[in-house]
């Protein structure tokens, strides 16, 4: 007799499955909700406080310099530097400012008030940013007096991380170079794996079993290891043949091969758990193996093909590597992942714009797989506990 949990109506056991499935969700999701706030968020909130704290006033700690001798002017018998260190229209004001080093250091003088310094100067910090600094004589520095100060920063949102994403040069024209890559190197070993699975399964020839082993073997293989002698083989080829090595052909082929090992185990054990009966009366009937593997086995292995088609989708879009080996960064070639390499920067310069770009990269990935998700964990499992 099981336990019941009165409240639930449910075993202890389903009970913690459940919870278990929901921490697994959460852990998932709450970075990625993070991602997205992050992506809203301009880069000097991003610089100093997690997403955690959007909603709040953050505080962060500047230096600020005067102007110079060039710009005081003489009003009322005195000489006057001002000036601003914000700039136009933004939303910072002023918590606190001295000559402290630390953000905690920095409490000497609330926003507004005078501080009286030697020979008769003085230096006022507004609430708004703007300074005054005044002295009875005139005068005499090349270099702007140095001061520290504590800003407050509210919460602010808007999307111009993902307008400097988008209205990047030659974004668009990457991310249709992406599709041209993508859509053929998820197409091709699809196919290849589909025939080469059925025969591993339901055709006898010599040395089947040790072929598949082998082609099981590949997947250990790392892909940083054949990237190389790849290219090499290719520009041999090319020079052969007299084609460029760094196109589009090129890459689909590289993903291809990259690809097949994984395809070909999971759509063989796929296709070799299909019922025995049904093979069998195709060829009682007279049917050939391509009459039976175009008519019965695909439309029977769409959650299989389906599974494998999320994972290479998902890998050839999110390619970085292989893109940058096997193509070029023209414009006709250069693919999304690249172009958003080169919007960082080379020191990282514009490194708040990874937030955003990275739900532009998921976009696409994130239709393919709701679209195909009902397929996705019954071809997963068949194809990785079936066996022929």
């Amino acid at each position: 007799m099981s336990t019941k949990i009165p409240i639930l109506n449910m075993s202890i056991g389903a009970f913690l499955a459940r919870a278990l499935l929901l921490f697994i969700v959460i852990v998932w999701t709450v970075p990625t909700f993070g991602l997205f706030i992050s992506s809203l968020r301009d880069k000097d909130q991003l610089a100093i406080s997690g997403w955690w704290n959007a909603l709040q006033n953050v505080q962060e700690s500047q230096a600020g310099r005067t102007g110079t001798a060039e710009d005081q002017i003489e009003r009322d018998g005195e000489f006057v530097i001002v000036g601003n260190v914000f700039d136009e229209n933004s939303a910072k004001n002023i918590a606190t400012y001295g000559d402290g080093l630390l953000p905690g250091e920095i409490t000497d003088y609330g926003p507004g008030e005078t501080v009286a310094l030697d020979d008769g100067q003085t230096f006022t910090l507004n609430s708004d940013g703007s300074y005054e600094y005044t002295s009875p004589e005139a005068f005499d520095i090349d270099r702007g007096v140095r001061f520290f100060y504590v800003a407050n920063i509210p919460p602010s949102f808007s999307l111009a991380n993902y307008e400097e994403v988008l209205a990047s040069e030659d974004f668009g024209q990457s991310f249709i170079n992406t599709f041209t890559v993508t859509i053929p190197a998820t197409l091709i070993p699809i196919a290849i794996a589909a025939f080469a699975s059925y025969a591993f399964a339901w055709m006898d020839f010599p040395g089947r079993q040790v072929l598949f082993v082998i082609v099981v073997g590949l997947l250990v293989v790392p892909l940083q290891m054949s990237l190389i002698p790849l290219l090499r083989l290719y520009n041999n080829v090319g020079e052969t043949f007299g084609f460029a090595a760094k196109s589009y052909p090129g890459i689909w082929l590289a993903h291809t091969g990259f690809g097949l090992p994984l395809a070909i185990y999971l759509l063989r054990n796929y296709i070799g758990g299909l019922p025995r009966e049904i093979i069998e009366s195709a060829k009682i009937d007279g049917a050939s193996h391509f009459q039976i593997f175009i008519r019965l086995v695909m439309p029977l292995s769409i959650p299989a093909l389906a599974a494998f088609a999320i994972f290479q989708f998902l890998w050839v879009w999110n390619d970085l590597l292989v893109a940058l080996v096997f193509l070029n960064k023209t414009p006709d070639q250069i693919v999304m992942t690249s172009k958003l390499r080169e919007l960082l920067g080379s020191r990282g310069d514009n490194w708040e714009i990874l937030t955003s770009s990275a739900f532009v990269s998921i976009l696409v990935p994130l239709i393919v797989f709701f679209s195909l998700q009902r397929y996705f964990v019954r071809g997963l499992l068949a194809g990785s506990v079936k066996g022929g």
